[in-house]
């Protein structure tokens, strides 16, 4: 059973920056398709990075330039660092695993079988 706990959200002023991290329990990192998710007030949960096991990486379009995602096999953890947050970055962020064995990046969180608590993220003008 693979567990998530994420940190490091907050309150922060338009064009800030935010380094979230997700501990990993249950599995090694790498062995895992990991993503992070974010949903704000009222709004479906929207996928904005994925990493698989070999490395790969993709985001959604709408944060591509200002998210970074990666991991840290050491330290079993994954990070999202997101640059010149904008107010509508403001939602709850999730870290998510698919399954060990499963294999392949993606955005869609029906593809993901483990997930974290939320930290939140709040971005004002």
């Amino acid at each position: 059973q693979v567990q998530l706990v994420e940190s490091g959200g907050g309150s922060v002023t338009s064009g800030g920056s935010l380094r979230l991290s997700c501990g990993v329990s249950g599995d090694t990192i790498n062995n895992l398709v990991m993503g992070w998710f974010r949903q704000g007030l009222g709004k479906e949960r929207e996928g904005v990075a994925s990493i698989n096991t070999g490395g790969s990486l993709t985001y959604a379009d709408s944060v591509q330039d200002r998210f970074t995602i990666s991991r840290d096999n050491a330290k079993n953890t994954l990070y999202l660092q997101i640059h010149v947050l904008k107010p509508e970055d403001t939602a709850t962020y999730y870290c998510a695993s698919k399954g060990a064995g499963r294999r392949g990046w993606s955005l869609r969180a029906s593809e993901y079988d483990y997930w974290g608590q939320g930290t939140q993220v709040t971005v004002s003008s």
